[in-house]
């Protein structure tokens, strides 16, 4: 079989069979057909054997994305994107064992490249109060903005599933709803009473008869052709620019977006005493080694445990 076409069967594979989400079908796209358009560049064919595959074009891969490739807009690749690439092409090759027989190379001989500890941003008590109050909140524009930071900041939600929240979804009384995050996983969502009352003011202002929880207010009307219910719906790109708008006005001197805030919603549970297997559950963490990059809090955490209660710390 040639890559062209293992590309293909894969992809088609990934959105029949393992239902993964448009937008994962498109990284996966992405990572496995550049792979692929820099292995027939390499081998100067129109077409390859994925049989004839083997680890030295997988090391002269990881070496072009490392040293010589730079994307167009963000310049070198950061090892953990060079790792995006390295975890498609393990899953093209598992797919092509699994479902093909295909005696190809093994994915695990692929190794992920180390990764330094990440360095998360989050925003202080200070620093989101300033951030929510360099919001003008009149008015159906300045309200939808507010209850974005809100709502962002009550819930940990990732921008994608903010955006894709309809108004039928949201329960006011019980202050809690459903979403479907990462890989299909469901996870139950609880709102603040202050985000339920900027939700409250913002959906009372309103008086359209659109689905989506937050739209948009400017680009083409309704009065324009082809123009439907879902073409209102606010995009996450729309958030990240809003976010990055108020964050000027607030002063905040490193650039922020939606997953800072979802950063300082798990920041502020662990630093109140919620315990990190829950902040796992209500993050939608498959894993509890992804949670663990909250190092900062439980670290403090474990410090004071350990001033309180360590005999060596006692006086006399």
């Amino acid at each position: 079989m040639g890559i062209k076409e293992a590309c293909v069967r894969f992809l088609e594979y990934c959105e029949l069979d393992k239902n993964l989400t448009l937008r994962t079908v498109r990284m996966y796209s992405y990572y496995i057909r550049f792979f692929r358009d820099w292995l027939l560049k390499q081998k100067g064919r129109d077409d390859y054997s994925v049989l004839e595959i083997t680890d030295e074009d997988i090391r002269q891969f990881r070496l072009y994305i490392s040293h010589h490739y730079k994307n167009p807009h963000k310049g070198d690749l950061k090892r953990q994107t060079q790792n995006y690439f390295l975890v498609a092409l393990r899953s093209l090759f598992r797919f092509l064992i699994k479902k093909h027989k295909l005696n190809v190379l093994s994915p695990e001989t692929i190794e992920l490249g180390k990764r330094r500890d990440r360095n998360i941003k989050f925003l202080t008590p200070e620093d989101l109060k300033r951030l929510f109050d360099a919001v003008p909140a009149v008015g159906v524009r300045g309200l939808r903005d507010r209850t974005i930071m809100e709502v962002l900041f009550s819930t940990g939600l990732r921008v994608s599933e903010l955006v894709n929240l309809n108004k039928d979804q949201i329960n006011l009384k019980t202050g809690e709803f459903g979403v479907i995050g990462k890989g299909g996983k469901a996870r139950v969502v609880f709102i603040s009473k202050n985000a339920r009352n900027w939700l409250q003011k913002y959906l009372e202002k309103r008086k359209d008869p659109y689905r989506p929880l937050f739209l948009r207010y400017s680009g083409p009307r309704e009065k324009e052709e082809g123009i439907t219910d879902e073409k209102f719906r606010l995009s996450a790109r729309s958030v990240e620019r809003m976010i990055e708008k108020y964050r000027l006005k607030a002063g905040i001197p490193f650039r922020i977006g939606p997953h800072v805030l979802r950063h300082s919603y798990a920041t502020d549970l662990l630093s109140h005493g919620a315990d990190i297997r829950s902040v796992q559950e209500m993050l939608g963490h498959k894993n509890i080694s992804t949670t663990q990059i909250y190092t900062h809090v439980t670290s403090k955490q474990l410090r004071d445990v350990h001033k309180k209660f360590h005999s060596g710390n006692r006086e006399g």
